[in-house]
């Protein structure tokens, strides 16, 4: 299938940085329980927030998921299912696809602002007061009770299941500067609270589950199903609102370690990820999640405080062939299959190939820097530590991945420049002409090497370059592109010569 046929992602420069997230509203006025009381305000519990603001969405037909990609078919409504029945669930997949993200775009389903009690450790709501802290200043204050306003954004966290992590570290353990204050051990207000309990009223996520020891998954069984902690011993009966999200890897999940029997069934729903199906997924992928915080000023790199982008530009064919070259790998009988190869695998290829138009533009003093084919092979060795091969392949990892790059040239070549007539290009070859290129040779040189060409705004079209797009580096981009898939078609012959290529009949 021609890629060209289809609608790419809007090309960018990679300073573009990501979208700015949603400004956030006014903060509510009210200040007091009966504040709260007059404005009308309901309590609802986390998982009915998510579902009515989910259902809200679903029927106004708006995104659910912002910035996810790849998954509106498969994944995505398994997700939707396991929220609305207000079930804990687990994100089970290999890496980089993603898990981690969509957790985290599950807290824009919850309102924006929620109140809670001031000074409350665990947040609990002004109507349902839980700790001793608060149940005590509740029955002091009454109506007068103070309170304050969270934001959506400040109700997530998170814990990377290590295998150093304690049952204090996600439900709490005993302070020992409250008992050196004067309490006595069995005072309930000398628990410190651990993350778990710090994230009442939200959404928690542990990062690779089975890494966890399995006595530790064990303190996490009453959170699931009582909805409660306990802590050393203490008479201490803590109703948590909390929805809770695991991720897995399958390889983990089978080998290195386990989740509990007890607690998998705790859990509602197991829902499987998978690396973009489709060419399209993949190259919308590159583009939203490729940014570097460089900008190119005055013909020089800078590297700016605000995490702005790189100014290179990265062409539509030269990200095709990124995504076609992940695929590849992914694909490859060379490559574990059982380790995956993550999606930060194709956004680390093209920041490096972007950034190689960067370094060139920065030494050579050319003006805008655009990428090219002669800046995908630096990606080959930035890239090999990213790649667990079969043991069968050890020492040929670079000689793969480069046979890989050069198909997935030949493939996007074939997709776009394939049906066209290069006569005009072969023709500067008939008489015996070489053109030399490489990653350090500048477009205008190149361009002067390589001459005039009729039906140059054909190819540059063709390989998705539009109005606009009439700087010497884009006709150098293409023009290279166009040179490579004839040598790789075998119609044209290729010398490697040091840091470039010598094209000849």
């Amino acid at each position: 299938m021609c890629i060209s046929c289809h609608k790419l992602p809007p090309r960018r420069s990679l300073d573009a940085v990501h979208e700015s997230p949603t400004p956030r509203s006014e903060t509510p006025q009210a200040r007091t329980l009966r504040d709260l009381r007059e404005s009308g305000h309901t309590y609802r519990t986390v998982k009915a927030e998510i579902r009515e603001n989910l259902l809200a969405r679903l029927r106004a037909g708006e995104p659910r998921f912002p910035g996810i990609v790849g998954f509106d078919e498969t994944v995505l409504p398994h997700l939707e299912r396991a929220l609305l029945a207000g079930h804990d669930l687990v994100l089970l997949g290999e890496r980089g696809q993603g898990k981690t993200r969509l957790i985290r775009t599950i807290t824009g389903l919850l309102d924006e602002w929620t109140p809670v009690i001031e000074g409350c450790e665990i947040n609990d709501h002004p109507y349902a007061p839980a700790c001793v802290r608060c149940v005590k200043l509740a029955a002091g204050r009454g109506e007068d009770l103070e309170i304050t306003w969270k934001h959506r954004d400040d109700r997530y966290g998170e814990k990377l299941a290590t295998p150093d992590t304690s049952v204090g570290d996600l439900i709490g353990d005993v302070d020992p500067i409250k008992i050196a204050e004067g309490r006595t051990l069995g005072d309930p207000e000398t628990v410190h609270y651990g993350l778990v309990p710090r994230t009442n009223r939200g959404v928690f996520s542990v990062n690779e589950l089975p890494d966890l020891a399995e006595r530790i998954q064990v303190s996490l069984l009453n959170v699931l199903e009582e909805r409660d902690i306990q802590v050393r011993g203490y008479n201490l009966r803590l109703p948590l609102d909390v929805l809770l999200i695991a991720s897995a890897n399958p390889e983990d999940y089978t080998n290195r370690g386990r989740i509990i029997t007890p607690l998998k069934d705790r859990f509602g729903a197991e829902i499987r990820t998978h690396y973009p199906l489709t060419l399209e997924d993949e190259l919308g992928l590159i583009r939203q999640e490729a940014v570097l915080n460089w900008k190119f000023q005055n013909g020089q790199p800078v590297l700016t405080e605000d995490g702005g982008g790189l100014s290179a530009e990265l062409p539509d064919h030269i990200v095709e062939v990124i995504a076609r070259f992940t695929r590849l790998v992914r694909e490859s009988t060379a490559v574990d299959s059982r380790s995956g190869v993550s999606a930060r695998f194709a956004i680390a290829a093209a920041e490096t190939a972007a950034a190689s138009a960067v370094r060139r533009a920065a030494i050579t003093g050319e003006e805008r820097p655009v990428t090219r084919v002669a800046d995908l092979p630096a990606v080959v060795p930035t890239l090999r530590g990213k790649v667990e091969f079969e043991v069968s392949e050890e020492g040929r990892e670079v000689e793969v991945l480069s046979h890989l790059l050069r198909r997935a040239v030949a493939e996007t070549f074939r997709g776009t420049l394939g049906g066209m007539d290069l006569s005009a290009l072969l023709d500067k070859f008939s008489e015996g002409v070489q053109i030399e290129t490489g990653e350090m040779t500048t477009a205008t040189d190149l361009l002067q090497r390589i001459g005039q060409i009729n039906g140059l705004a054909k190819i540059m079209s063709a390989v998705g370059m539009g109005e606009g797009d009439e700087s010497p580096g884009h006709a150098a981009a293409a023009l290279e592109f166009a040179l490579e898939g004839l040598y790789l078609m075998r119609r044209l012959s290729k010398d490697e010569v040091d840091g470039g290529a010598v094209y000849r009949t």
